[in-house]
């Protein structure tokens, strides 16, 4: 860390105030969380666990769709953008490296993010325990699901830097990165559906099946935040892909990914030319 990458950071953050992104940022996680929180208590009786336990479920779901949602429409224009106005020549004329200045941009949307997942799932999470109390395991779950979201919106920041260094323009890079959401989110899920009734539980199934599902970020998160939690495991259809894998991999899978996302992210903006 460095004081360059620091003042980057500090002057992304000021952008991102001045273009309401982070009020509009938070605005949406609150509205969702509240939303999925009380239209998803209506089990909790019949499951015989205390709201926020079913309010956590319903947020992981949420947070595997907005949480790299958000990380991408932060990140893609990132440098594109720059490339756009004409900034990046004058940026790069400043002492500051590419490290540096992407290391800052990673830092100040990444401390946005964060903002927005504490305040909206905290704000969901205070009102579920307010309604429908809460035991220790969900308070733990309730913690464990804004860890584990900021960290999968910060593998869709990176993953949204390289993007938008690839695409040479905002137009490209915003529907590269529209495509990657599709394919992480949406159909790396529907192939692997698609492999597992061909495969009829045969050894894809059994064996090759967990691991193939972890190594995509946004399932890691799903599998992380269920194999974590026996509670949150009861509403949840992933507890036997979760059983399958040691405890290790989830996590591994998750915090490999922003490092590596950055690398390339690193290697693709030194190839741009300002």
């Amino acid at each position: 860390m460095t004081p360059r990458a620091l003042a980057i950071a500090q002057t992304e953050l000021l952008i991102l105030r001045r273009n309401r992104w982070l009020f509009m940022a938070t605005l949406i996680m609150v509205l969702f969380a509240l939303a999925l929180t009380f239209a998803g208590s209506a089990p909790t009786g019949s499951l015989g666990v205390d709201m926020l336990t079913i309010s956590v479920a319903s947020m992981t779901t949420l947070s595997v769709y907005l949480a790299p949602l958000l990380g991408l429409m932060m990140s893609f224009d990132a440098i594109s953008g720059d490339v756009d106005r004409g900034s990046l020549s004058l940026m790069l004329s400043y002492p500051p490296s590419r490290g540096e200045i992407l290391l800052g941009k990673f830092l100040s949307h990444l401390a946005a993010l964060s903002f927005a997942m504490i305040i909206g799932f905290g704000t969901a999470g205070a009102l579920a325990t307010w309604s429908g109390g809460a035991g220790s395991d969900s308070l733990l779950a309730l913690a464990r699901l804004i860890a584990t979201s900021i960290l999968l919106g910060a593998v869709f920041l990176a993953l949204g830097y390289m993007v938008s260094a690839f695409a040479g323009s905002s137009t490209a890079a915003a529907g590269m990165s529209a495509a990657l959401w599709l394919i992480f989110v949406v159909l790396f899920d529907l192939g692997l559906l698609g492999a597992v009734v061909m495969d009829q539980s045969g050894y894809f199934t059994q064996t090759i099946f967990p691991w193939v599902m972890v190594a995509n970020p946004a399932d890691a998160f799903r599998v992380w935040n269920v194999a974590a939690s026996d509670a949150v495991a009861l509403t949840s259809g992933m507890t036997g892909a979760a059983s399958a894998l040691p405890g290790w991999a989830a996590p591994v899978s998750l915090l490999l990914w922003p490092i590596l996302g950055l690398a390339l992210a690193r290697i693709a903006f030194g190839r741009v030319e300002p």
